[in-house]
């Protein structure tokens, strides 16, 4: 299959099915499969990310900077905070 084209609907499911794909029994790991997010394997827990997926490596940073910064400028804002007060 070329990466360009779209997977129907039934190769998604074989993917999803076959238990070579998944890791440990919860990681979902297809090389295949160019979507970032699919099913878990019990479809009704929600949704598991591709971990042979290189853009979900770059989502997990972008979530680290995120909170990193966020707790960065906090911390600065209180600390602006407490000796500021009289």
């Amino acid at each position: 299959m070329k990466r360009k084209e779209k997977p129907s609907r039934e190769t998604l499911d074989q993917w999803h099915d076959d238990p070579s794909n998944w890791r440990y029994g919860i990681f979902y790991y297809n090389k295949n499969d160019t979507r970032i997010f699919s099913p878990k394997r019990f479809h009704f827990f929600g949704w598991t990310i591709n971990f042979a997926n290189p853009y979900t490596y770059l989502l997990f940073l972008g979530i680290i900077a995120i909170t990193f910064l966020f707790a960065q400028l906090l911390t600065f804002k209180v600390f602006l905070i407490s000796f500021s007060l009289p």
